[in-house]
């Protein structure tokens, strides 16, 4: 065993790392390198015993076949699409993710965005402010009043499981969709299981993603699904960008089949200025400049939700350094 580990923190965290030097610095030398892109990575990776990945690039192959020490990648936050962690496996190197660290935070995201939209706030507000229209309720009608109507949920997880409530406690009819899901959840939870995601999109008034992306969920919400949701419902996500195919959300926005949606992770980020779906939020012209919100991955903040971040991932490296039990792996 080394005199002291070396724990590499790859991106995102910047500045004094007091959070990993309290959990790490009796065992490692922390070092934190604020990249930006997997290149930015050769040289600097290759003797890390432990590796703290964030959401600003990824770890390849490439990446994680050039590791000759490393113990554990914690992915410190719940998606862990960003690194290959079949391959590490085949490394014999763990990968792990911190699930519970911004479950409040990501649930009382989708909710807000949820209410903002369903309840004309958004539209009004970005209305008025451009001095368009009557000062009066009539430019938002319908509204419908939200006590039992279908909150649909993609993913019964932990967020999905939260969001739930969130739901339900508005008085919602609160119903999910998750084949991985086992049987009695439903139950625990009171809500409503259904089968198909078909029949879910095709109930739900206000449909909300919190399933990991895979490549079964890629693009689950496209052209084809999208047309299955009810004229007039609502579309959030707060999951992996690449769950929904943006590009079909200004066309569905502009026929008047969504009323509105709230997108908080998209597929590339930050995005390019031509992505159709930047494109017509950004325009004064398209109904999608009135009846779009689109946040810049932020669903998952809070000051406390980022130190439970960065603690988490700190115990973490601490149970693979000392050879302990590492909890959470995915791999």
């Amino acid at each position: 065993m080394p005199a002291r580990f070396k724990v590499v923190v790859t991106d995102f965290i910047t500045g004094p790392l007091a959070p990993e030097n309290e959990g790490l610095g009796d065992l490692a030398d922390i070092v934190a390198l604020d990249a930006h892109h997997e290149d930015e990575l050769q040289g600097r990776i290759e003797d890390a015993d432990a590796i703290m990945l964030y959401h600003n690039l990824g770890l390849s192959r490439r990446t994680v076949e050039r590791l000759t020490r490393c113990k554990l990648i914690v992915r410190c936050g719940v998606g862990f699409d960003n690194v290959d962690h079949a391959f590490a496996r085949s490394r014999q190197i763990p990968v792990a993710n911190v699930p519970d660290y911004g479950t409040e935070e990501v649930a009382d995201s989708a909710i807000g965005m949820a209410l903002t939209l369903a309840r004309g706030i958004h539209f009004l507000n970005s209305r008025l402010r451009e001095a368009q229209g009557p000062w009066m309720y009539t430019q938002a009608v319908p509204i419908h009043r939200l006590a039992r109507r279908v909150f649909g949920i993609v993913g019964l997880g932990r967020i999905g499981a939260a969001t739930a409530l969130r739901a339900k406690a508005l008085g919602m009819d609160v119903r999910f969709y998750d084949p991985l899901k086992p049987d009695g959840y439903d139950k625990a939870l009171g809500v409503r299981r259904v089968e198909s995601l078909e029949a879910l999109m095709r109930e739900s008034h206000i449909l909300s993603m919190h399933c990991p992306l895979t490549p079964e969920t890629r693009h689950l919400v496209n052209e084809r699904t999208i047309a299955w949701m009810p004229r007039g419902s609502f579309l959030v996500n707060t999951a992996r960008g690449a769950v929904v195919d943006t590009s079909c959300v200004p066309p569905a926005l502009a026929s008047g089949l969504l009323a509105g949606a709230g997108i908080d992770v998209l597929e590339g980020e930050p995005p390019a200025a031509d992505d159709p779906l930047i494109a017509a939020w950004r325009d004064p012209g398209h109904v999608a400049h009135h009846r779009l919100i689109v946040n810049p991955h932020s669903a998952f903040y809070s000051e406390e939700g980022l130190l439970d971040m960065r603690i988490k991932g700190s115990q973490a490296c601490r149970r693979a350094l000392l050879g302990e039990r590492v909890r959470n792996v995915v791999n």
